[in-house]
């Protein structure tokens, strides 16, 4: 039996992981190896991976002062997408992907979207290896302050909101970002919901509600995103083994 293809998990803070997506990935038979930069860990080349997904965070993704990896983060992702290597790239991950390319992020000018909301998918997606299957309106978790105003040069726009046009979009035909959280679990929004208490009261929405929403669209949210996941792991795969057909 041949070893399974080796996913790069790149995770920015402690209590902010692979969840569901990570679970996902994993019964889907893929390896993952995860990256704590901030914690010391030297972020390895990622080309020298099968697939790669770089998750959230409560920082900005040009807060390099404070985060002195994400510069070293955002020039391993311009590697991967010109070595087609399959990345995912999760909230800040979107963000740092969509920067890393030649797109633009800012300070999100219609405030923080917060809580399960819809994406509207756009047909372009039904020609995508990942999404081709999501349904519109797609329901996923929301949790961002900042946005991305404009995606790379020739990036193909597949889902927005009413609030924030450029929701998921793909770079090239391996690398994808997507704003919203598929990845969440209520035990992480739970935990978001404590450290971001004061933030989410500031902006009209009670840590507890907010928690109690994503618990009850939970069956929902896993239905909508895990054939997400396995869509992505079967490319991770086709990468590992492209003389393999399905």
């Amino acid at each position: 039996m041949s070893d399974p293809a080796r996913v790069l998990v790149v995770q920015h803070e402690r209590g902010t992981g692979a969840g569901w997506v990570g679970q996902w990935l994993t019964e889907a038979g893929l390896a993952l190896d995860v990256s704590h930069p901030y914690a010391g860990d030297e972020l390895k080349a990622m080309t020298t991976y099968d697939g790669v997904v770089v998750l959230g965070g409560a920082m900005a993704p040009t807060d390099d002062e404070r985060c002195p990896w994400l510069p070293t983060v955002r020039q391993r992702m311009a590697e991967a997408v010109a070595s087609s290597v399959p990345l995912l790239g999760i909230c800040l991950g979107a963000q740092l992907l969509a920067l890393a390319c030649g797109g633009a992020v800012r300070r999100g000018v219609q405030g923080p979207e917060l809580g399960v909301l819809a994406l509207d998918v756009h047909p372009a997606a039904a020609g995508d290896a990942i999404f081709a299957g999501l349904g519109s309106p797609a329901p996923v978790v929301q949790w961002h302050w900042e946005e991305i105003s404009d995606l790379p040069g020739g990036a193909a726009l597949l889902a927005g909101s009413r609030s924030y046009a450029n929701q998921v979009f793909r770079v090239g035909d391996h690398a994808w970002g997507v704003q919203g959280h598929p990845e969440v679990t209520a035990q992480i929004a739970a935990q978001w919901a404590r450290e971001d208490s004061p933030l989410l009261l500031a902006a009209g929405r009670r840590p507890d509600e907010l928690v109690a929403e994503v618990r009850r669209h939970e069956e929902v949210l896993a239905k909508t995103w895990r054939p997400v996941a396995e869509a992505f792991a079967d490319v991770v795969r086709q990468r590992a083994a492209p003389d393999e057909r399905p």
